[in-house]
Order: C-alpha cells, then sequence, then structure tokens
C-alpha cells in the first residue's frame, strides 16, 4: 500500500469549484471531487501553520498548551512512526517555516527529506545592496518584504517558482518508486499562502481593469483599500489557486499514468484558510477565525473504500489525518492521539466527534458541532493567566528570549507528556480576542456569519461540549481561568 498527501497552505474553502465557487478557473479540484470524497465540515484545530502541522504530526491539539515551536521530545510523530514500522516516507516542501528555529524538529522525522527555497520572505539569495522595488500596496516595509523582493528576481519563469520546483520533486519520487510498496510521500507547497505571486498567464485567467499599485501581499488587520483594489487583490489570489490546480493535475495524470489510484490513499487538504476582505479584515490570528479562515477543504480518495464523487458531512479536523494514515497502513494508533481513523467516516459517512474545538494560543477558543460555532473570548483585558509549557522553547524564527526564561517552574507532567515535567514559561499575552467578545453563530441560517446571536440555552451546551473537550485535553487549569469557565459547567 502507498499514501500520497497533497498539502496546500491557505487554501480557501469558499473559493473552490467542487464547494460552490464559480468563477475561479480549478478544473483540477473538480476533477479531484470527481475522484474522491469531498468533506463538508471539515475544520482547523490549532493555528496557525506549524502549530497545524504538529496535529498533523501527532493527531491531538496543541494550542492550549503552547504557541508556535517544534515537535516536542514526547510527541508522537506519524511519520516517524511509520519510518518505525517500515514504511518509507518521504517530505518535499517548499514551506520555508519548516527550517527555521520554531519547525527544526519536523522534517527530521521522515525517512529522506527535499526543500524547495525562495517562498515569502525565505532567507535564501544574499544581495546586500536593496532591491529595486515598485510601488505597492499591503506589505511593502520590513526585511521579509525586502528578502522576497530580492527573491522574486531568481524566478523570472514559472519552473522557478517553489511550488513548480516541489511538485516536481514529489512527481519525481513517484516515477522513481511507484513499483515499490509502503511508502508515504507528502507534497507540500507554502502556496496559495501570500504573497500572491504567480506568472502572467495565470493572472490573464481574471481580467479586469486595475490602474492602482502593485498589491498582492496584504497586511493582516482590516481593510483600508478601495473595493477596486481588494478586488484585484483577490483575483491575484485566485490566479495562485489556478496554479496550484495546475500542479495537483500533474499529480492526479501521474497516478492516472502509473495505475496508482488501485493501491494508493491520495490526500488533499491544508492547514486553514485565509480572509480576503471578508468582515472587513485580511489574514488571520488576529480577528476571531471565522469559516473563511477556520472552515476548511479536505478531500479523500481510500483504495479499500472505491468511494469517488461523493459528499461526507460528518465533523472532520486536522488530527483525524494523522490516525487515518496509521491505519491505512496497519500500525497501530497510539493512546495520546485524540484524532479519529476516518476509514468508516470514507466509507458511508460514520461520524467520529459530536464537537471539536480549534483556536490559536491565546486567543479564542472555539468550539463547533457543524450546526453553531461558539467563540469563547477571554474574561479580562489582560488575558491572563497565560502561561507557555514546552521542552524546545523556539518562537516561529527564532529562540525564546533570555528574559522569558528567568522565571523557569517546572510543570507536573500532562496527560500526554509521557511521565516528563515541562517549563512553565508566562506567556505574552496581548490578544484582540477580548476586544471581539464572546460570539455564537448558528451556521444553518447563517453561513457567512454576519449576526452573532444571543441563545442562552445553545450557548451553554456549546461549552458543555467546549469544557469536555478541554479536559479530554487536559488543558492547563489557568485556561478555564482565562476564559473564565469552570470544569463543572460541563
Amino acid at each position: 500500500m502507498k499514501a500520497i498527501m497533497v498539502m496546500f497552505d491557505t487554501l480557501n474553502r469558499h473559493m473552490l469549484p467542487p464547494y460552490g465557487c464559480d468563477w475561479v478557473h480549478a478544473p483540477n479540484f473538480q476533477r479531484l471531487a470527481e475522484k474522491t470524497v469531498a468533506f463538508d465540515n471539515c475544520f482547523i484545530g490549532s493555528m496557525p501553520c506549524m502549530p497545524a502541522r504538529r496535529e498533523l504530526h501527532t493527531g491531538r491539539y496543541n494550542f492550549l498548551h503552547r504557541s508556535w515551536g517544534p515537535l516536542e521530545p514526547f510527541d508522537d510523530s506519524m511519520p516517524e512512526i511509520l519510518k518505525q514500522n517500515g514504511v518509507y516516507t518521504h517530505l518535499v516542501s517548499d514551506h520555508y517555516h519548516y527550517w527555521e528555529d520554531g519547525g527544526a524538529t519536523y522534517h527530521s522525522r521522515y525517512n529522506t527529506w527535499e526543500s524547495c527555497r525562495g517562498q515569502e520572505g525565505d532567507p535564501w539569495k544574499g544581495e546586500v545592496g536593496d532591491p529595486e522595488r515598485i510601488e505597492q500596496l499591503g506589505k511593502a516595509e520590513g526585511a521579509l518584504c525586502r528578502q522576497d523582493w530580492i527573491n522574486r528576481k531568481y524566478m523570472k519563469d514559472e519552473q522557478q517558482q517553489p511550488q513548480a520546483r516541489t511538485f516536481e520533486a514529489g512527481m519525481e519520487f513517484i516515477r522513481t518508486n511507484y513499483k515499490e510498496d509502503n511508502w508515504f510521500l507528502q507534497i507540500e507547497t507554502f502556496d496559495p499562502h501570500e504573497p500572491f505571486f504567480t506568472q502572467q498567464q495565470y493572472k490573464d485567467l481574471y481580467p479586469h481593469e486595475y490602474g492602482g499599485p502593485h498589491f498582492d501581499w496584504p497586511v493582516y488587520g482590516p481593510v483600508t483599500e478601495t473595493l477596486e483594489q481588494v478586488e484585484h487583490c483577490r483575483y491575484e489570489y485566485a490566479a495562485l489557486v489556478s496554479m496550484c490546480d495546475h500542479y495537483l493535475g500533474k499529480v492526479m495524470d501521474t497516478l492516472d499514468k502509473y495505475g496508482l489510484w488501485e493501491d494508493t490513499l491520495l490526500i488533499v487538504n491544508t492547514d486553514h484558510g485565509y480572509l480576503l476582505g471578508e468582515h472587513s479584515w485580511w489574514g488571520k490570528n488576529i480577528q476571531p477565525f471565522y469559516n473563511e479562515v477556520a472552515h476548511i477543504p479536505l478531500f479523500i480518495w481510500d483504495p479499500r473504500a472505491g468511494a469517488k464523487g461523493e459528499r461526507r458531512g460528518s465533523l472532520v479536523q486536522t488530527i483525524d489525518l494523522a490516525p487515518t494514515l496509521l491505519e491505512f497502513f496497519g500500525v497501530d494508533i497510539p493512546r495520546d492521539m485524540q484524532g479519529k481513523c476516518l476509514r468508516e467516516t470514507i466509507s458511508h459517512d460514520r461520524p467520529v466527534r459530536e464537537a471539536a474545538l480549534f483556536g490559536v494560543f491565546g486567543g479564542h477558543v472555539n468550539c463547533t458541532d457543524g450546526s453553531y460555532v461558539y467563540m469563547r473570548a477571554p474574561g479580562n483585558p489582560e488575558n491572563e493567566p497565560l502561561h507557555q509549557y514546552t521542552l524546545m522553547p523556539a518562537h516561529m524564527n527564532r529562540m525564546f528570549d533570555v528574559s522569558e526564561l528567568q522565571d523557569i517552574r517546572l510543570q507536573e507532567p500532562f496527560a500526554f507528556t509521557k511521565g516528563c515535567r515541562t517549563m512553565r514559561t508566562k506567556a505574552r499575552s496581548g490578544s484582540t480576542a477580548f476586544t471581539f467578545g464572546s460570539l455564537l453563530f448558528d451556521l444553518r441560517q447563517d453561513p457567512y456569519q454576519q449576526s452573532p446571536i444571543a441563545d442562552e440555552k445553545i450557548e451553554q451546551a456549546m461549552i458543555s461540549h467546549m469544557v469536555r473537550l478541554m479536559q479530554e485535553t487536559d488543558a492547563p487549569q489557568e485556561q478555564y481561568e482565562r476564559l473564565a469557565l469552570r470544569q463543572a459547567d460541563r
């Protein structure tokens, strides 16, 4: 048996034809939906990039204990477990956060891995002099933007772009190993994450009049641009989705060519979505996690079930992918994995949970049962108490500051740390969640989340789900205090 995961970053469900979009050119995503099961109720878990990938490895939520950071020594890593059980695992990716301080333990869990450089402000090509720039909106200043302009000089044609090189490396692995058995390939591209940089042939799919400054990289925050500028940036995102669609088609062509559909599990997924002006916001991480961010696409082909061209309504999450892959290869699922194997959900829509948690460290804690979403805000403007629990003190691209390590306390083991005590450090608790307050939405009547509702009975039911799931996650006691919850609210 073989398995392939094609993972995109920041892929918006509402911009894909299989989920109702009628203007984005993505015929291969439509073709994919005809050859797989498409999930209508898939939600994120831990945000953003590396917390989501920690879930992909460990099959459990992590945003209640720690922010962005490496895998921990006590974590169960799905690729490593497969490797230890005779399944060859290979990662090919241009997601440059894997090779920073806060992601440095993920790629080495695989047997082999390849990286393709140049996305966003990846510190790739070294030029001392400042690059030439043009007038632009959005992200225009800072070292990240400066490096991005340097990187773009080395990507004059499509074959030089990181996404193209990533998919070519993935297909090379398939061509080399299609006759072999027991392997898992993860093809992962940073696209269509911002900046929305792609080639003219994809932009030409979205003709429109625009005479404003260059704009393909919004700043996370409220929309201040004109309607014309917002529309233009959405077209820039759509063009990059069309590029993703093109390379997805190449993977499916390769599966066709080598007859791999007969014995190969295929998963096509993403870590989260993105606000492109909806709710008057750009990006993620600052505002509440509306459906544009939290409600994500997922497609799975399981050759054992043979189900294709069908929809599934059961509530599923990123944490379910690790146990699904382990079960596919006949490997035992560790007891600390909270996710559920989706084999029966794929075959006949068997539910695996009543409700799901999602969120970012120190922000809203969110709960959905597929019909409602409840966003619980901190109970105080200081967003305290809040601590990090880790043995790997690193942020996204740097170590913890020395000042953060001056008052370390040892925390007694959590249920999932395998007897290990972790470092407890006071977290920087800046968050906008208190400002927005707690919110409750009826997804059936208001799928675009325009009008929060007030219903004490429904809110209490969602709080009950939330507290139960937090207990099952062994959330720190302080999280209940921060959110003004009681464990007895279950």
